[in-house]
C-alpha cells in the first residue's frame, strides 16, 4: 500500500480532488466532533452525482456506516465505507448556508461563513456549476431523527483520531467543506482540522 496524498484541511476550508477507482480515502477527525460535509460525483460525468435517496433506499437505513455503498442517482457505486470507527454519519441534515444560518439561528448570523460557500469555491475550481450542488454527506455529524420525523442536531459521536475509509468504486470527484459552523453542536462549537489520506 502506498500513500498518494496526505493533506490537512483547516476548519472552515475545503478540498477537492479525484479519487481513482480502487484507491481509498481515509478521513481522520483529528480533534473530535468535526463535521466534514462531502459531495461525490462521477469524475467523468458530473450529472451522475451522489444520491441520498438511492443510498438510503438501497441499504434500508438513514444513517451511513461501515458497509454502506454510496450510490449515485444512476445507481453506480461511487464509494463504499470499508472501515468506520465513528459508527454513524448523517446524510439528511444538508449543508449549512448563509440563508439557513439566518432562518435557523438569527438574522445577524447571515454573514457567517457556511459550507455552501466553500462548496461553491472549490466546486467551481473543479469544473462544477452552482446547479451541480446537490445531496451531501455530513461525515462525523450526529443528526438523529425523532419518531415524529424531526431532525435534531446533537453533539457528535466522534472523538480525536477516529476515522473512516472510503473505497472508490469508480473515479470519483470528492468535494469537501470542513464545516465552519459555530451555531450548533455538530462540531462542539469549535471547528477543527481534519486529515485526508489517499492510498492505493
Amino acid at each position: 500500500m502506498s500513500t498518494v496524498l496526505d493533506v490537512t484541511v483547516q476548519a472552515g476550508d475545503g478540498w477537492s480532488g479525484v479519487i481513482r477507482k480502487g484507491q481509498t480515502l481515509r478521513m481522520i477527525d483529528l480533534q473530535g466532533n468535526q463535521a466534514v460535509d462531502t459531495l461525490l460525483y462521477n469524475a467523468h460525468d458530473f450529472t451522475d452525482r451522489y444520491s441520498a435517496v438511492d443510498t438510503i433506499c438501497a441499504q434500508g437505513n438513514i444513517y451511513l456506516t461501515k458497509g454502506t455503498k454510496l450510490l449515485s442517482q444512476n445507481g453506480n457505486v461511487l464509494m463504499t465505507i470499508t472501515e468506520d470507527l465513528c459508527g454513524r454519519h448523517d446524510t439528511l441534515g444538508g449543508a449549512c448556508s448563509q440563508e439557513s444560518n439566518m432562518v435557523r439561528y438569527d438574522i445577524g448570523k447571515r454573514y457567517m461563513h457556511a459550507c455552501r460557500q466553500t462548496f461553491l469555491k472549490y466546486g467551481l475550481a473543479a469544473g462544477l456549476e452552482k446547479r451541480d450542488l446537490a445531496h451531501n454527506i455530513n461525515f462525523f455529524m450526529n443528526v438523529p431523527v425523532t419518531p415524529e420525523g424531526k431532525l435534531t442536531f446533537e453533539d457528535g459521536l466522534s472523538a480525536p483520531g477516529k476515522y473512516l475509509d472510503l473505497l472508490a468504486g469508480m473515479d470519483t470527484l470528492v468535494l469537501i467543506s470542513n464545516c465552519p459552523q459555530l451555531n450548533n453542536p455538530c462540531n462542539a462549537y469549535n471547528p477543527t482540522p481534519v486529515r485526508l489520506v489517499v492510498t492505493e
